[in-house]
């Protein structure tokens, strides 16, 4: 639907009705590889989009693809929607290249237009943006030409999204050739569920340490019942998040995370990541089993004020326990008894889980923290302890 007057649907209705009958997404057609296309910006590494050149970089997408995923730090504006996307890619697919570069071409010069109402009219003469669409064609070459024929210095991404994506599955799940580590200094902070490991990272953040936070990039808390209110991230923007965290790492100091299944929810970690956290030393959380069930209580509040969904997690975990286990674990929800309740998940299904992986694993221990309490006081006192102990004994992160 064009912004303003009659769409080009509306003017149309053989092209609606061909439309609305196949809305499948379609990528933009080889033809729209050259157009508007000059010189472009060759992505060399990752890394150089933390300190890139540009003022600004602009993804003009559609916002579907967008919010799949994108550059981190991009800002979106389309010069087609989700549904002219669609459009244009029926028509070049069921009609003719021609009549779709045609039709594509009025839709992106009137959002172009629109783009550069809303957002750049107060951009200076000086102003530099790196422009991409999917793979650096027709969205991007056409909207920087546009920006080109005002004054500003626009270039295009070379190979556009496609080339960023390739660069973060290499990163991510191709291993170096050289057997190199990913992280030349990965710290895993290993304990049983509810020893508040998470929070320790986060303060240990404040304190300036580097932290790969995965539950947080997941949108997840990693456990069955740690699903958060808005959903998690699709799989490539999770990928992206991880990417663009580590790249920005110095590689001489220590980057700590938190051990993890390799899956968190629905997300998958990163297969290189995933193998060197199963090597990394580790230091391990401990508190009291009682200590653990009231910290889980208040981390996981928002579960008990849901009493049905509550259940239905629970049933979940029928396949791992006996019948009466599990009534029984019913019973302490329906009571609202969650601290008992987080306290027997705990110790009859997290904890085993844990100690069977723990069992497994061959990687050293650079050393133990007790919380004596969840405390605001106690826990600053163990991120301290967790840096201390890493620059002691330094020699042995690696």
């Amino acid at each position: 639907m064009l912004e303003h007057g009659v769409s080009i649907c509306e003017a149309r209705p053989e092209i609606q009705n061909k439309f609305f009958a196949n809305k499948t997404a379609v990528h933009l057609p080889h033809w729209a590889q050259g157009l508007g296309k000059g010189m472009a910006y060759e992505l060399s590494a990752l890394r150089d989009l933390i300190n890139t050149p540009f003022d600004e970089i602009i993804d003009v997408r559609s916002p579907g693809e967008f919010r799949d995923d994108h550059i981190p730090g991009a800002v979106n504006m389309p010069v087609l929607d989700d549904d002219e996307r669609a459009l244009v890619g029926t028509i070049y697919k069921q009609e003719s290249a021609f009549r779709a570069r045609k039709i594509g071409g009025a839709l992106v010069a009137r959002r172009a237009g629109l783009n550069i109402e809303r957002y750049l009219l107060d951009k200076p003469g000086s102003y530099r943006p790196l422009v991409y669409c999917w793979r650096g064609g027709m969205r991007s070459g056409a909207f920087a030409t546009i920006l080109k024929q005002i004054g500003w210095r626009a270039e295009t991404l070379e190979g556009g999204y496609k080339t960023y994506r390739r660069a973060v599955v290499a990163l991510l799940y191709s291993p170096d050739e050289t057997g190199a580590d990913l992280l030349e200094r990965l710290v895993v902070l290993d304990g049983n569920t509810g020893t508040a490991k998470t929070d320790l990272l986060h303060r240990m953040a404040a304190r300036g340490a580097q932290v790969l936070d995965l539950e947080g990039f997941a949108q997840h808390r990693g456990s069955m019942f740690g699903a958060t209110e808005g959903g998690q991230p699709s799989q490539k923007s999770f990928d992206s998040t991880i990417a663009r965290q580590i790249v920005s790492f110095d590689k001489k100091q220590p980057v700590f995370v938190e051990a993890e299944s390799s899956r968190i929810g629905q997300l998958t970690l990163p297969s290189v990541l995933w193998s060197q956290m199963r090597r990394a030393p580790r230091i391990r959380i401990e508190a009291s089993l009682a200590d653990r069930g009231a910290y889980l209580a208040r981390a996981y509040a928002d579960i008990a004020l849901d009493p049905s969904k509550l259940s239905t997690t629970l049933d979940l975990l029928k396949p791992y326990h006996a019948s009466d286990r599990i009534a029984g674990w019913q019973v302490l929800a329906a009571q609202g008894r969650i601290e008992d309740l987080a306290r027997e998940l705990a110790a009859h299904h997290y904890d085993p889980k844990y100690n069977r992986q723990r069992a497994r694993d061959t990687q050293p221990e650079l050393g133990r923290i007790r919380l004596p309490e969840f405390s605001d006081e106690a826990l600053s006192s163990a991120a301290r302890e967790i840096l201390e102990i890493t620059n002691v004994r330094s020699g042995a992160v690696r």
